[in-house]
């Protein structure tokens, strides 16, 4: 009864990492189960929307994860350190891949807030358009923060334990970033 409180649990405990060490299968479900939708997300928006190319990597996070379990020492939060596997795993593929991978699909799917007219919903849409093909132009080092921060709402302290850099760091390419986005997207002062 214990086992199977623990692996509902919704929080990633110390008591799920020890059975999950030990080779409780349903211990390492729940850890899937519990963090396969950010790895996911990171992945797919690294990758330009390439599902197929978000799936592999998501598997491979988690076989390193449950192959690496042992090296998690606490130092920082365990979602952290799933991110830092998740943006290495994105960086080794792009290396595999010898070029540059677009952003893909940041706000596309969104239902405008406000109005669901037909008129309104397209210019969104439009708009949308527009900024995932210049956030597609974005060197890595702008991107990635980016999506740390807007996709997967981290914090810039957590922003900079996952890319191993300083706040100051991060702060400076989020603020690169937006300066960039913006120079590309001016046009679309008024519409927005």
């Amino acid at each position: 009864m214990e086992r199977t409180a623990l692996m509902t649990e919704k929080s990633t405990g110390p008591e799920l990492l020890a059975e999950c060490r030990y080779g409780n299968r349903e211990a390492m479900r729940a850890l899937f189960l519990q963090h396969q939708k950010r790895v996911y997300s990171v992945a797919l928006n690294f990758f330009g929307g390439n599902q197929a190319l978000a799936q592999d990597i998501t598997q491979q996070v988690f076989l390193k994860l449950l192959t690496r379990l042992d090296a998690f020492r606490g130092d920082a939060e365990f979602t952290t350190w799933i991110y830092r596997i998740t943006v290495n795993a994105c960086v080794d593929e792009t290396r595999k891949l010898r070029r540059f991978l677009p952003f893909g699909e940041f706000f596309g799917g969104r239902e405008p807030r406000v109005s669901h007219s037909a008129d309104h919903r397209l210019q969104s849409e439009q708009v949308a358009d527009e900024v995932q093909r210049a956030l597609k132009t974005l060197k890595p080092r702008f991107r990635l923060p980016l999506v740390l921060k807007y996709v997967e709402d981290l914090s810039y302290q957590q922003i900079a334990d996952v890319l191993e850099c300083s706040v100051g760091t991060v702060s400076s390419r989020i603020h690169r970033g937006h300066k960039l986005l913006a120079e590309k997207l001016g046009h679309l002062k008024d519409q927005v």
